[in-house]
């Protein structure tokens, strides 16, 4: 989403308290006022976007083409594999160049080297000058499959519209965050668009870090839920091992009280029946291991025989802290009927039946 970043859209436009559509406000001169008068500001790419057809001979594809600053890549955290980005000078002669996701190259060039091409978008001529390092999948957008073209061509060339669909901002890091830059963009915007106080704004400006904090704290919540989910299935899991080695120990109460006729002591039966329950424990972590690596091997290659593409991760981090955990289970819940078979009686163990 971009470090640092601010999206300022048009408002909702409403008539007598009807809201009426989204207002058509914005424009590259609200950009480029920002850029210059807002402190803290570093850098400013209007937007245009629309979803458009991509052709290159017999291939096509439709692709969310979006008109931008050159500034946009950095603001948006995008890299380039190959080639190059579009200049301020190509912006200002409207030059019909494009930079590409990787998943657009993919689609309309195979495994074939798409710099220095030339594909057709709504039937005009365009230079494939770069292509974007990918990014991946996000699932409700894909920023590998796109196309970037200067933002005077997509507005004056492609789509013929005079307003900008939103402003991207990075602001440059402060102790007092994006509050200030927030407030100042606001404040210049009701000027430029002559608000009267008191009346609505035709526009706003979301913080990036709002959504990144209510993303953070949706994963936080999902982390406790699921873990306890995982310390209840333990709980349960650790009270079957208990109940069995105590069952265990009642079964074998001869062999106990024969084994402490002989000479063991009370740490021998303990370690012994403490080793029984972490060899249970043990294997059933072995075994949920081997169940979730291969599961996790599966999902990518059912996706991939449905056409999709999924992609899982093993750390091998994550194997040794379930093994771990599979021998504290088995340690904790095991010790209680450990510690009751060392405490027996041999006289009495040995006369039970």
């Amino acid at each position: 989403m971009g470090t640092n970043l601010l999206i300022v859209r048009p408002g909702l436009a409403g008539r007598r308290g009807v809201m009426t559509g989204v207002a058509q406000t914005m424009t590259v001169e609200d950009a480029l006022a920002i850029a210059a008068e807002v402190p803290g500001v570093e850098m400013v790419s209007p937007v245009v976007s629309g979803s458009l057809q991509l052709k290159y001979f017999a291939k096509n594809a439709q692709t969310m083409t979006y008109g931008v600053a050159p500034t946009y890549l950095h603001i948006r955290n995008f890299e380039i594999e190959h080639g190059r980005n579009f200049t301020d000078l190509e912006v200002e002669r409207m030059a019909r160049v494009v930079v590409i996701g990787p998943t657009t190259a993919e689609n309309l060039f195979g495994r074939d080297e798409p710099v220095g091409e030339t594909i057709k978008i709504r039937g005009v001529n365009f230079e494939v000058i770069g292509v974007l390092k990918a990014k991946g999948d996000q699932g409700w957008s894909n920023p590998d499959d796109q196309a970037l073209i200067p933002i005077t061509t997509a507005m004056k060339q492609i789509l013929g519209v005079e307003r900008v669909r939103e402003i991207d901002v990075l602001t440059r890091e402060s102790p007092a965050g994006n509050a200030p830059v927030v407030q100042a963009t606001s404040e210049l915007l009701r000027k430029r668009h002559r608000i009267v106080p008191g009346a609505e704004d035709d526009f706003n400006v979301r913080d990036q870090t709002e959504m990144i904090d209510m993303a953070t704290s949706f994963g936080n919540t999902m982390t406790i839920l699921l873990g306890s989910l995982g310390g209840i299935s333990l709980l349960v899991g650790g009270i079957g091992i208990m109940n069995i080695m105590l069952v265990t120990v009642a079964e074998r109460t001869r062999e106990i009280g024969l084994r402490k006729a002989i000479g063991a002591r009370e740490r021998d039966i303990r370690n012994q029946f403490l080793f029984e329950s972490v060899l249970v424990s043990g294997i059933g972590g072995v075994l949920g291991v081997l169940g979730g690596v291969g599961v996790a091997y599966l999902i990518p290659w059912l996706a991939q025989l449905s056409g999709q593409e999924f992609t899982t991760l093993i750390e091998w981090r994550s194997i040794a802290i379930a093994l771990g955990v599979s021998v504290g289970v088995g340690v904790f819940f095991g010790y209680h009927p450990a510690s009751r078979a060392a405490r027996l009686d041999p006289v009495e163990a040995l006369r039970y039946e």
